[in-house]
């Protein structure tokens, strides 16, 4: 079994950074929505991602973002992976021809297979909860809704914390994980304590389940 990897999202202060990686993120998101409580422009993005040791990705997440935001971004964070967190269409997502993460708001009424399909040359598909606006809002939805089979890595959103991630590794068995608000002391203000405890609980669960996979 792969272990879980982590995603910490919407981060905007150096310390938060350093703290992030030495409880063993895998990913850090900087958040350049405007509209969010947590955005950074594309130059505070680059000072905060080249703080980044190797082997640490750095995600940029756009919501409906226009080229020349796009670019602004990548020319920023060059090596970044961008996540997708509006209503871009699959042709959109290609068009901007880098690696990326596409984000779908969970609902009964989604079909995931047939997003899958759309969207199928994406690295992941990033699960969150469908909420008024973009982002999940700190809400976890039904993972009964996610099917057995996606055909493409699943990154679990929504909601999550040191609290209840073990379950959602164990129902869910992502690819990965991300969190926000979950390890945070005020929005756009992480926790060093809870991002420990975030990472230590998902480590925690790769190991019971490498003993026990069927679990």
């Amino acid at each position: 079994m792969n272990r879980t990897r982590i995603k910490i999202c919407g981060l905007t202060r150096e310390a938060d950074v350093d703290d992030a990686v030495a409880a063993g993120a895998d990913a850090i998101g900087f958040v350049l929505y405007t509209r969010s409580p947590r955005a950074v422009t594309p130059a505070r993005a680059g000072e905060l991602a080249r703080r980044l040791p190797p082997f640490v990705t750095p995600v940029l997440l756009f919501v409906n973002a226009t080229a020349g935001d796009l670019s602004a971004g990548l020319r920023e964070v060059p090596h970044a992976l961008i996540q997708f967190h509006g209503d871009e269409t699959a042709e959109q997502c290609r068009d901007a021809g880098r690696a990326y993460l596409r984000a779908v708001r969970m609902g009964a009424h989604i079909d995931l297979l047939d997003l899958a399909s759309q969207f199928h040359d994406a690295q992941a598909l990033l699960l969150d909860a469908h909420v008024d606006g973009y982002g999940g809002g700190g809400k976890a939805f039904d993972w009964s809704l996610i099917p057995l089979a996606v055909p493409l890595p699943v990154v679990l959103s929504g909601g999550l914390n040191p609290a209840n991630v073990t379950d959602g590794v164990l129902r869910v068995r992502p690819w990965a994980v991300d969190v926000s608000s979950g390890v945070e002391s005020a929005k756009g203000i992480k926790d060093a304590g809870l991002m420990r405890r975030f990472c230590q609980a998902v480590r925690n669960v790769d190991a019971q389940l490498a003993l026990n996979p069927n679990e």
